[in-house]
């Protein structure tokens, strides 16, 4: 997976928009054979009510790491906080960060385990 995002940033490099990078990953994880969703819709609820508003992540991998994908200057903490709310409305125990505006994408991975 990792490889693939480094494949992905070492061809389009920093700069551009979220969309281009997500759209980009799910080409070169479609490639390499591996199993993903995009796009997929995370329920919130509030005591036991289904909200109207649903968050979305940007990628599942094999039904097990959920991926987020940045292009912005530095990851923040809402960041880290949008990635472990995503793991926790889809029952996900891993997570990856990926912000693809940086100049090498070592810079731009974080993680998360629950």
């Amino acid at each position: 997976m990792i490889a693939a995002a480094i494949e992905v940033h070492r061809i389009l490099g920093p700069r551009l928009l979220e969309g281009a990078y997500e759209e980009s990953l799910a080409e070169e994880l479609r490639l390499l054979g591996i199993g993903f969703q995009r796009q997929v819709a995370l329920e919130a609820t509030y005591k036991c009510v289904r909200l109207q508003s649903q968050y979305r992540a940007d990628l599942v991998i094999e039904d097990r790491l959920v991926v987020e994908v940045k292009a912005v200057e530095r990851l923040l903490p809402v960041h880290h906080a949008q990635l472990l709310s995503y793991m926790k409305q889809s029952e996900k125990s891993v997570g990856l960060l990926l912000n693809f505006n940086v100049p090498s994408l070592r810079e731009g991975i974080g993680s998360r385990v629950l």
